[in-house]
């Protein structure tokens, strides 16, 4: 398992390498300062609340992915659900992640865990999310689609992970995601209910051979195997 931290060496890899952008939250503090001293009390505040705004969001991101992280997630898992959407939730576990760190070295699991993380990211739903729930587990977040789309969405994910070109970061290098999902009408029960349900579903998936999708259908759990 890696620690959440910020990694030495390269960052993901379709992250291009440039300068640093600037530090939004001190530009905005430095900003904030200036005009309060000029009396232009009513910009400075709009450079505060621009300042506070990126001080929150940085303390829901995840240090080495950038994803969302854990707080992030338990405040949408516990918050308010009446009037809450359709939802899906799968969790996510990268197959055998031990045996990269073993083979490979952490720098490495942390460049295959911030590449997961971007390609989780990708093509999801309006308002929906991925998070880091934990070592290498991820929760992607569903809101607004039928149980029918929220397998294709995750179908996609693993598809994306199972097919990128990972031997180009590391001769002999292959990574594959198996997830559980759960999906819900809306009203049907809360979240965190779901999330267990999710976690369930994927020990189904990792029993069946790993690198697939468990959901349930009819009462039914079925699996979506790989076709590569």
């Amino acid at each position: 398992m890696v620690e959440v931290g910020t990694a030495e060496g390269e960052g993901a890899l379709s992250r291009a390498a440039g300068p640093r952008p600037p530090d939004l939250l001190r530009v905005h503090e430095a900003i904030a300062g200036v005009l309060a001293t000029q009396g232009d009390w009513r910009r400075a505040y709009q450079h505060l609340r621009s300042a506070l705004d990126i001080a929150r969001d940085g303390s829901l991101r995840d240090a080495l992915t950038s994803s969302y992280n854990r707080r992030y997630l338990d405040e949408r898992l516990y918050g308010p659900f009446t009037d809450r959407p359709p939802l899906g939730i799968a969790l996510i576990d990268l197959d055998r992640f031990k045996s990269v760190n073993d083979t490979y070295g952490h720098l490495v699991g942390d460049r295959v865990l911030r590449r997961v993380a971007d390609l989780l990211q990708e093509d999801l739903p309006p308002d929906g999310f991925c998070a880091r729930y934990g070592g290498e587990e991820f929760v992607l977040w569903l809101p607004g689609v039928d149980a029918g789309d929220a397998v294709r969405f995750v179908e996609g994910a693993r598809l994306r992970v199972a097919r990128h070109p990972w031997s180009e970061l590391q001769p002999g290098l292959r990574v594959t995601i198996s997830a559980g999902l759960a999906h819900a009408a809306p009203g049907a029960g809360t979240a965190e209910r779901q999330l267990r349900s999710a976690d369930t579903l994927l020990y189904a998936a990792k029993r069946a051979g790993r690198n697939k999708v468990a959901y349930h259908d009819a009462q039914t759990t079925q699996l979506i195997t790989h076709s590569e």
